[in-house]
């Protein structure tokens, strides 16, 4: 069997799989994707006075600003949570959770740690997606309009949307001379590549899920450490971080890579 046979099945399989799930996809997607905004929500409940003390302390910022900035994030995730779920007002609660983004960013010191900046970014990235899909909803109730205009922001913010996506996968490449690490360096490199340049999408993206969610049920397996020790918030963080760019990937493997893609160039050839 060559390379193309292979190729081929693995295609046949992938959309033998979408086939299966088109219906329940997107929801999953979504769920994935609001997932590391629902667990920093509800831990802004239950850790209130932890989180308080260190914006209070970091910033000197006093009782009042820091009460904000709590009540804020408590707010602002569960809130946006609740209207994607419900597909309520999925726009403007995308705007508020990449605002969320944006001051924790900033309040977290996240802008001079490299590996946490682009997993921020990855997250923008999954919503950005998650915008694109509640816009092309928001335009299929005038069918048959010509909108080609109007459909350029969506492709571009699917384009954008993939890209940062990638991001995630770039944290995880070990620069080692271990023959499993370069390996996995090298597919991994590869399916990123092809995610952004929109090239086979919906496999590769397919296959970065089932990649991802392995290493992520392997290395931030935070069940494992008892809840008192530090480690345990560290991986759980993490944990809901990678199912959120998960659920990127599977918009991306659910609605496609957009118009900005070698997919869609390939229609036209």
């Amino acid at each position: 069997m060559g390379h193309t046979d292979i190729m081929s099945a693995a295609e046949d399989i992938a959309d033998q799989f979408l086939r299966m799930t088109k219906q329940y996809l997107p929801h999953l997607a979504r769920l994935c994707l609001i997932s590391t905004f629902l667990e920093d929500g509800i831990r802004m409940w239950f850790q209130w006075n932890e989180q308080w003390d260190y914006i209070e302390v970091t910033w000197n910022c006093g009782y009042f600003l820091a009460t904000c900035f709590v009540l804020i994030n408590l707010l602002g995730q569960l809130g946006g949570c609740i209207l994607i779920l419900s597909r309520n007002f999925v726009q403007y609660a995308c705007f508020g959770l990449f605002g969320i983004i944006a001051l924790q960013t900033v309040a977290y010191s996240i802008l001079w740690d490299l590996k946490f900046l682009m997993r921020n970014l990855a997250l923008g990235g999954g919503l950005l997606l998650l915008l694109a899909e509640s816009r092309s909803e928001g335009k299929s109730m005038f069918a048959g309009v010509p909108t080609i205009s109007e459909s350029s922001p969506k492709q571009y913010m699917q384009l954008g949307g993939r890209v940062l996506l990638i991001l995630m996968f770039m944290t995880l490449l070990h620069f080692d001379a271990s023959f499993f690490l370069i390996i996995q360096n090298v597919v991994g490199t590869a399916l990123i590549v092809l995610v952004a340049i929109g090239f086979k999408t919906k496999l590769a993206a397919l296959t970065l899920v089932i990649w991802l969610f392995s290493l992520n049920l392997y290395f931030n397996a935070f069940w494992t450490v008892p809840p008192y020790k530090p480690m345990h918030d560290f991986l759980k963080y993490d944990f809901f971080q990678s199912m959120s760019v998960i659920g990127g990937l599977l918009l991306v493997v659910a609605l496609g890579p957009g118009g900005v893609s070698m997919d869609e160039k390939k229609k036209e050839w």
